[in-house]
């Protein structure tokens, strides 16, 4: 969620716009033809608490339950990701992602990323097979958030357990390529410095920087992509 959207928030003004959003996210899928629509329920971003958990958690089961009404009038799932502690403070394990879905409807699934699991799991191939057939969609970064790869994942037990549990969704390449602003960077051409090639608001731009990285080149994302493609097919 973008700044001001936050589902478990004690402002009702809030919590609204935030369902109503979600709400056109799930018909803009609809119209693309999607499938799936992750929802991290806080903003992104904000790490304190605004209520007492047991008010946010009532408000977070209630504007889940107000969107999952709608995603099953649009034929599109939802599903909840847990992201690590960092940019939230509600729902950063792969547990706390099951709980909000189980209560939510037995249809609501769950997303997990390899970036955050790393982070926040105990046993992260453990937290994968917890969420079992809930899982609806996988997303793939490094342990640095870079390529698949780059990063100390291994990647053939990670696949593996996907295997081990059934899961045959996508996984979706989610890179935040962490930005090195010193002189030691040894990717010259990774940030796109021609603003009249940027199609991003500015509100975007800001979003992306404050969380370490900036708006990559074509030339720099593609490799990326590529990295991942040669170390995830074999395994798949």
């Amino acid at each position: 969620m973008f700044e001001g959207l936050h589902l478990p928030s004690p402002d009702e003004a809030v919590r609204a716009n935030t369902v109503e959003y979600v709400k056109k996210c799930l018909t803009f899928v609809k119209e693309l033809d999607g499938e799936i629509l992750t929802i991290v329920p806080g903003t992104v971003g904000k790490v304190n608490p605004d209520s007492t958990p047991e008010e946010e958690w009532e408000n977070a089961v209630a504007g889940m339950k107000e969107i999952d009404a709608w995603s099953k009038r649009e034929g599109v799932k939802i599903c909840v990701e847990p992201i690590n502690r960092f940019e939230t403070y509600f729902v950063s394990r792969a547990n706390q992602a099951m709980a909000l879905a189980e209560a939510t409807s037995p249809e609501c699934g769950v997303t997990l990323d390899a970036f955050h699991i790393n982070m926040e799991e105990v046993d992260p191939l453990a937290a994968i097979r917890s969420v079992g057939d809930r899982l609806y969609d996988f997303h793939v970064a490094d342990t640095n958030r870079f390529a698949c790869g780059w990063g100390h994942w291994d990647w053939a037990k990670l696949v593996g357990t996907l295997k081990e549990i059934g899961y045959d969704g996508a996984l979706t390449v989610e890179f935040v390529a962490p930005v090195d602003r010193t002189p030691a960077n040894p990717y010259p051409n990774m940030v796109e410095t021609d603003l009249s090639k940027l199609d991003i608001t500015e509100e975007q731009i800001k979003f992306i920087v404050d969380h370490g990285s900036s708006y990559l080149t074509e030339e720099f994302y593609s490799e990326q992509v590529k990295i991942t493609a040669e170390t995830l097919l074999p395994l798949i």
